[in-house]
C-alpha cells in the first residue's frame, strides 16, 4: 500500500546511493513475495521465463495475482494493489464488474460454441457503428493484433500495393512491434518506418514510395510510444496526403478509443478509411475488431463475387460478444466516458505540477485517461526525444 511504502521509504538515508537503494528494495520485494516467487521458479520448468505473455514479465520476478474487485487486485501472498495499468486498456471497466459478470454468465447458460451466428454479435455491431463515425461496417476477430492484420492484409488486397507505413516506436501488435528499430518476429511486410509528428518526413516516404504505398497505420495518439499526442497539423496533412495518393489510411483505435465516446477519431473529427479495435471492448474478454468505410468492408461480403473471406472459430464467440455488448451500452456511456478522461486529465494535470513544484526532471505526457511516466525534461513531440534523454530510466528498467 501507499502508507506502508511512504513508512519504509522514511527508513533510506537522505543521502543513500540509488543503486543501493534499488538493491535493498529488490531484496524487500524478494523477502515480501515468497509465494509468488515459488509459482514463478515451478512455472520456468514448463514456461519459457514462467509465463506466456513478455510484458508481463519483470525483475526480479512478477507477481502472481489471483483476483481482483473494482480498481484492486489482490496476488498470491495476500497483497492488496490499486491497478494503475487496467491490463493496458483492456481492464478499462474494472475487475468483476457485475453487469458484466452477468451477461457472460447468462450466455453461457445458453450453450457456448454455438457453431453458427448468435444475437449479441449483430447488437455489439450495430452499436459499434452507432457510436464510431468512421465505422460504417464492422468484423469481429479476436484481439487487436489480429484486426492489424486484417486491417492491413486488406489494404493490400484492396489497393495491389505491397508496402505500409509505419511509425519508430509504435506498436500494432505481437507481430507488428517497432520500438528499437522492430522485432524479429514482425511479420514480413514491405514495412516503411518514419517519425511520429514529422509532417514534413511522412510526406516524403509516401511521395517517394506512392505507387507501392497500400496503407499507414498510426494510432491518433502515439500509445506505446510515450503516449505521445499528436500535433494539431499532423493527423489532418496525413489525411489529405492519403486522400490524395490513393493510400488506405488506418487508426489503430485498440487503445486510444477509450479517449472520447466516439472513439478518439471522434473527438478530432479526422476520420480514417479503417479503425481497430481490442481490448475493453470485449468486456474482458479476448476481443478484436476493424471496420471502415462501406465500401471497404463490403469486401467481405461472402455473397459478394471474389468476396475477400475472413475466417476464425472464435471471431463471434458468445462470451466475448455478451460481455462486449454489456459494456459498451450498459457501462460505458456518454457520461462515464467524458468523466474517466476528465480525472485523467486532472491527474495528468496534478502530477505534472508535483513534479515541477519540487523541480523533478520528469513529466506525465497523454490526453485523457491513458498517460506515461517520463524522466525527461522539456517538451516530447517524437520518441526520439524520449529515448536521447531518458538514459537513467533505461538503466533501471534492466537493473539485475
Amino acid at each position: 500500500s501507499f502508507q506502508q511504502m511512504s513508512a519504509t521509504a522514511g527508513s533510506f538515508k537522505l543521502n543513500a546511493d540509488l543503486d543501493a537503494v534499488l538493491n535493498d528494495a529488490r531484496q524487500r520485494f524478494i523477502d515480501r513475495n515468497p509465494k509468488s516467487l515459488a509459482r514463478h521458479l515451478g512455472a520456468k520448468e514448463s514456461l519459457p521465463g514462467g509465463n506466456t505473455r513478455a510484458i508481463l514479465w519483470y525483475n526480479p520476478f512478477p507477481l502472481t495475482l489471483v483476483s481482483g474487485d473494482g480498481c484492486y487486485v489482490t496476488d498470491l501472498d495476500g497483497h492488496r494493489y490499486v491497478d494503475l495499468l487496467s491490463e493496458y486498456t483492456a481492464g478499462l471497466y474494472g475487475h468483476s464488474n457485475p453487469t458484466i459478470a452477468e451477461a457472460m454468465i447468462a450466455a453461457i447458460g445458453d450453450g457456448v460454441m454455438l457453431g453458427g451466428p448468435n444475437p449479441y454479435e449483430a447488437q455489439l455491431g450495430a452499436a459499434i457503428v452507432d457510436r464510431f463515425p468512421a465505422i460504417e461496417r464492422v468484423r469481429f476477430c479476436n484481439s487487436g493484433t489480429e484486426a492489424n492484420i486484417m486491417a492491413l492484409t486488406a489494404a493490400r488486397a484492396i489497393t495491389g500495393r505491397p508496402k505500409i507505413l509505419v511509425f519508430r516506436e509504435s506498436y500494432h501488435g505481437g507481430v507488428m512491434a517497432f520500438a528499437d528499430g522492430g522485432s524479429p518476429l514482425n511479420l514480413p511486410f514491405p514495412f516503411l518506418l518514419a517519425d511520429y509528428n514529422d509532417e514534413a518526413g511522412v510526406e516524403r516516404i509516401m511521395r517517394q514510395h506512392a505507387d507501392d504505398l497500400a496503407a499507414i497505420i498510426l494510432e491518433p495518439m502515439l500509445g506505446a510510444g510515450g503516449c505521445i499526442v499528436a500535433k494539431p497539423t499532423f493527423l489532418p496533412r496525413i489525411r489529405d496526403l492519403a486522400d490524395e495518393l490513393g493510400v488506405i489510411l488506418i487508426f489503430d483505435e485498440v487503445q486510444t478509443s477509450r479517449l472520447g465516446y466516439r472513439a478518439l477519431h471522434g473527438e478530432l473529427g479526422i476520420f480514417p478509411d479503417m479503425v481497430t479495435l481490442g481490448k475493453y471492448l470485449g468486456g474482458g474478454a479476448s476481443f478484436g475488431a476493424f471496420g471502415g468505410e462501406a465500401s471497404i468492408m463490403d469486401r467481405f461480403d461472402p455473397a459478394r463475387p471474389n468476396a475477400l473471406s475472413h475466417s476464425g472459430t472464435f471471431n463471434n464467440n458468445v462470451l466475448s460478444m455478451a460481455a462486449g455488448l454489456a459494456g459498451f451500452t450498459k457501462i460505458l456511456t456518454e457520461e462515464a466516458s467524458r468523466k474517466v478522461n476528465a480525472t485523467g486529465d486532472w491527474l495528468r494535470s496534478e502530477m505534472n505540477a508535483a513534479l515541477e513544484h519540487h523541480s523533478v526532471a520528469a513529466t506525465v505526457l497523454g490526453q485523457g485517461s491513458l498517460m506515461n511516466l517520463h524522466f525527461v525534461d522539456g517538451v516530447v513531440e517524437t520518441p526520439a526525444q524520449l529515448k536521447e534523454r531518458d538514459v537513467r530510466w533505461l538503466e533501471l528498467w534492466h537493473l539485475e
